[in-house]
């Protein structure tokens, strides 16, 4: 048995190889950006972290830079500062995730960041006498709970399929539980090459993992149509804006130029043929949370975004785009004149305004939401003094908060 951290121990990855060496007997950490953060720990600090463990495995990684919690950060000088902390702490075995087609003249940030590190660990013990280092390369990484995964369930699940670019895109995915069952072998000492690419028995097209996928959720087969590529493009840049997800220009480029390669080492590896995805996906049938999860995962932004645009009109309706001597005779009908009719317009204003544009920046959501639902009550209570006619009229200006209520609570179990 053997101590074992595990850096992104929180992510997709992480927690496979988690699982599986726990398994295995070891005596696993897996950590979390709270504990272990690579773009901002210096390599003093994580010398003391990694200092009591036989075996390091460093799966941080994202798809788009955050922040200080950029690609070049990670991937690159944090990861050589970890390279660097496990060989003077005596490390024995480190583990690294990479990606297929790292290149460090590669068209995107994510490949040539991921290249430093490969490089730079290769630089550090060629031969890996001090250190027993192995990179796992591997290609799209398909399982229940994945950020790629999810995203291409939402797609599977449209009444017709959208096939990207020319649809060929060729790559070959491989199912997490057979990344996790070979790093978990390797970190027990089975022999590997010290680069391997962890992939499928075969490639695919887009369009056939789509179908696959599609199956596998148990829906009925459907036609494709075509969605150019550059129009593809756009939604990617515009998703890789608003969103962590995989969805972004990085992520299109590296599909697009393909991603395949010889599975015959990972066979080695694994002692076994890695599984076909519809072999893996068949082990863990699909359930109703799976379809839901997959039809909500555009929908989820949108009633955010929408929410928050409500809140936002009627806060700048209320600033003035409303003719403020309606909101100031609807306030009068309540018994509110003078300045507190004034404090109360431009009060709730600026507090519809403020919860919208929160919203929308994404802060918070859950609380924000709440604080929402805490105003629409008082302003409800408040409303009851109306005459009958706000709540009888055929438009309903008032008994509509009645769904948005729901609408904000939904909101609020999403995004929770």
């Amino acid at each position: 048995m053997a101590r074992i951290l595990i850096i992104g121990g929180s992510g997709f990855i992480g927690r496979h190889i988690a699982g599986r060496l726990r398994d295995r007997g070891h005596q696993v950490v897996a950590a979390s950006r709270r504990e272990v953060d690579l773009a901002r720990d210096s390599e003093a600090q994580l010398r003391d972290k990694v200092a009591s463990f036989e075996i390091v495995v460093n799966c941080a990684g994202l798809v788009r830079d955050d922040g200080a919690n950029s690609m070049a950060a990670v991937h690159a000088e944090g990861a050589c500062n970890l390279f660097r902390a496990c060989l003077e702490t005596g490390v024995a075995r480190l583990i690294h995730i990479s990606a297929l087609g790292v290149e460090s003249d590669g068209e995107t940030l994510y490949q040539r960041s991921k290249a430093v590190a490969e490089e730079r660990l290769a630089a550090l013990d060629p031969t890996g006498a001090r250190l027993d280092w192995r990179i796992l390369r591997p290609s799209l990484v398909v399982g229940r709970g994945g950020a790629s995964t999810r995203w291409l369930l939402a797609a599977a699940v449209l009444p017709r399929l959208p096939s990207f670019g020319d649809g060929a895109w060729r790559f070959q995915p491989v199912h997490v539980g057979d990344l996790a069952e070979v790093a978990a072998r390797i970190a027990d000492g089975a022999p590997s090459p010290r680069r391997l690419d962890v992939v499928g028995p075969e490639p695919m097209t887009t369009d056939a993992l789509l179908a696959l996928l599609r199956e596998w959720l148990g829906l009925k087969p459907t036609r494709f149509f075509r969605v150019p590529y550059r129009l593809f493009l756009l939604a990617a840049s515009i998703g890789g804006r608003v969103s962590t997800g995989p969805l972004n220009r990085e992520v299109i480029k590296l599909l697009s130029r393909g991603n395949v390669a010889d599975c015959a080492p990972m066979t080695a590896a694994l002692d076994r043929p890695p599984r076909h995805i519809r072999d893996a996906l068949a082990l863990e049938p699909a359930c109703d949370p799976d379809r839901q999860a997959a039809r909500l995962f555009v929908l989820r932004p949108l009633l955010r975004w929408c929410l928050g645009l409500l809140w936002v009109a009627t806060g700048l309706l209320s600033f003035g785009l409303y003719p403020q001597e309606k909101s100031y005779a609807l306030l009068a009908e309540i018994g509110v004149h003078g300045a507190l009719a004034e404090f109360a317009l431009y009060g709730g204003a600026a507090v519809d305004l403020l919860l919208g544009v929160l919203l929308l920046l994404r802060w918070r959501p859950a609380l924000t939401g709440a604080a929402q639902l805490a105003t629409m009550l008082v302003f409800t209570l408040i409303a009851t003094r109306l005459p009958s006619d706000y709540w009888l009229h055929p438009f309903a200006p008032l008994l509509k908060n009645l769904p948005i209520a729901a609408a904000i609570l939904v909101m609020i179990a999403l995004e929770a």
